[in-house]
């Protein structure tokens, strides 16, 4: 067994435990703070109580409720938390090894299928974005290292720096009051997957819904990497272009196009692929902020809105998944290094 098997082997062994630490963690600080479910059915209670005593009855019908101990015990066996924070965790876990998430309590549903509902609608936007990405970054960072200290160079220089100090989201929200419902252009809906009619549309029409669905958040999902992707390119083509073996293949004679993309190109793309792991997180769990700002019902969407109602066992769920994702994209990624660069040897 050479040492790049013994690396991943390693690296493997890890998953577990690491997600035993960061899943028994969350699940005990959503056991300790405030506003829980049993938090909330009391809330709903009073509230119940003082619409039926009226204005003047308000203070006093909150004065007066008093849950009795029996069904504060029941409400705690409901919502499995008659336990201990270990035993809870480990029937919890058990759950999840028989892929049983537990039920919403929002959605009063499967929290499996609540999840799985929400993966295409992620999935769809996470890959256009990423391709998009890759599509507008890499070009634009090995024009700008071929044409290094040009006009061009400084132009495009503003361009990413206006990349880079505008975050995704932000950038939705300007477009979606520049070209959104409602504004002086009105070109592209304001927000949403599709529109409620969608299904009622021809073929063409349905594809003109999608794509204008589509503009804004691609866009988002784009800015939020495009200063980086595109001065990574850049500094790693310029790298590679002064390396000895660019001066050696221009020494016998190769043209440039062919020593800069075959030769120079293969080794500039090797820093990027750090951020697969990082891409395949957004590809399954979205992109919380773009998703809220653009009201996508994707993954992010689920999440933001699971830690804002209390949905404790979607907000687990969601941390199953998105933990996996990206302790196994990380691998993902050192592995795709590796067979990119053959100098790359993990395990010595």
């Amino acid at each position: 067994m050479n040492g790049m098997t013994t690396y991943f082997l390693r690296r493997l062994l890890l998953i577990p435990v690491t997600f035993i630490a960061i899943t028994f963690l969350v699940y005990a600080i959503l056991r300790v703070v405030p506003g829980g479910p049993i938090e909330q059915a009391q809330l709903q209670i009073k509230m119940a109580m003082m619409g039926e005593g009226g204005g003047g009855g308000m203070a006093s019908a909150q004065a007066e409720l008093q849950i009795p101990a029996s069904a504060m015990e029941e409400l705690k066996k409901y919502y499995h938390l008659d336990k201990s924070i270990p035993e809870g965790y480990a029937r919890w876990l058990w759950g999840i090894v028989r892929l049983d998430f537990g039920r919403s309590y929002v959605y009063s549903e499967p929290v499996l299928d609540v999840i799985v509902s929400k993966f295409p609608i992620s999935i769809y936007f996470g890959l256009i974005g990423y391709f998009a990405s890759w599509l507008i970054c890499v070009p634009l960072g090995v024009s700008k290292a071929l044409r290094h200290k040009t006009g061009y160079d400084t132009a495009t220089s503003v361009l990413v720096f206006v990349g880079y100090a505008i975050p995704g989201f932000v950038a939705c929200l300007i477009l979606m009051v520049l070209l959104g419902g409602g504004s002086y252009l009105d070109v592209l809906p304001l927000g949403g997957f599709r529109s409620e009619n969608w299904a009622e549309l021809g073929f063409f029409a349905r594809i003109s819904d999608q794509l204008q669905h589509t503009a804004i958040p691609v866009i988002g999902y784009v800015m939020g990497g495009f200063a980086t992707m595109t001065i990574l390119m850049k500094n790693s083509l310029l790298d590679n272009l002064g390396a000895d073996y660019v001066r050696t293949a221009f020494a016998k004679g190769l043209s440039e196009r062919r020593v800069v993309f075959v030769h120079a190109m293969r080794n500039s793309l090797i820093p990027l692929t750090v951020g697969i792991g990082h891409a395949l997180g957004l590809l399954f769990a979205g992109s919380f902020l773009i998703e809220k700002t653009c009201n996508i019902p994707g993954m992010g969407l689920l999440s933001f809105n699971s830690v804002i109602q209390r949905d404790y066992p979607v907000i687990l769920g969601t941390l199953v998944f998105l933990v996996l994702i990206r302790l196994t994209g990380n691998i993902f990624s050192d592995m795709i290094w590796a067979m990119i660069d053959p100098r790359i040897r993990f395990g010595k």
